[in-house]
């Protein structure tokens, strides 16, 4: 994605994903919060297309819920670990999201953890969109995710670190900031146990160009959600606080 900048960060962080980001629960993100959320959208539980799916953190609470999954992921080291969080029960592929085949009509098509922030090109994020779109049935939603500004800004891509401990190993994320002479492009290195230093970019995406990329894409914007947690559960807003939320959640459907 971008150039393929995001396969050799995945491909580099497969082998820690996992444990760098064990505190990260899927049930309460997308069980709990988002897909009743996308009931109150019409979502009809059927098939489900993971878009940029990593390591397949998304695949249990799908399936627990009754889900047929399919899933694709643009760095094969990542679908390596999704093999042993969906075993036999979903099918995976190597797909850069920027010319998404179309596996087929989908109730439901996902791309979490900010994956869409790695479009760093000025035409990726539509020609991304349009790829899901193409892959929605009729009827079906489409959900993403972003970074808020205030994460790029004021959490750990600018300036601050953070230190991770995990069954005796750690890692620390640094985060450096914007990139200089490519405004809303930002960076952070990651280095510990077991890896070389991975470096990571991501593109900050506005609420109005998000919208546009979707209209030029074939898609309704049904929601723009604003994600942050207390006490350790999700709380979805509207309208979405850009220097509070920590994400923002679009919800999509195919233009009428």
């Amino acid at each position: 994605m971008g150039d393929n900048t995001a396969r050799t960060t995945y491909d580099a962080f497969a082998p820690i994903y996992n444990e760098f980001n064990h505190q990260n629960d899927y049930e309460m993100w997308l069980g709990d919060a988002l897909l009743p959320e996308l009931e109150k959208h019409g979502l009809k539980r059927g098939r489900a297309l993971d878009v940029g799916c990593g390591t397949g953190r998304a695949f249990g609470p799908l399936l627990r819920r009754g889900w047929e999954v399919r899933a694709c992921d643009l760095s094969p080291a990542m679908l390596e670990r999704a093999r042993e969080e969906g075993g036999d029960k979903v099918q995976l592929d190597v797909a850069d999201m920027r010319e998404l085949p179309v596996y087929g009509e989908f109730d439901l098509v996902l791309s979490l953890n900010d994956s869409v922030n790695y479009l760093l090109g000025d035409e990726d994020l539509e020609r991304a969109l349009a790829g899901m779109q193409a892959n929605l049935a009729d009827d079906g939603l489409l959900l993403f995710d972003v970074n808020s500004k205030g994460t790029y800004e004021a959490g750990f891509w600018s300036g601050s670190s953070h230190t991770v401990e995990h069954e005796g190993r750690s890692w620390t994320w640094s985060g450096i900031g914007e990139v200089e002479g490519e405004p809303g492009i930002f960076h952070n290195r990651i280095e510990g146990d077991d890896i070389e230093p991975i470096d990571h970019r991501e593109r900050f995406r506005s609420e109005p160009e998000i919208r546009e990329a979707m209209s030029a894409a074939g898609l309704d914007c049904l929601a723009v959600l604003g994600m942050h947690e207390i006490d350790n559960k999700v709380v979805l807003v509207d309208p979405p606080d850009e220097s509070r939320d920590y994400k923002v959640v679009y919800i999509g459907a195919k233009a009428a």
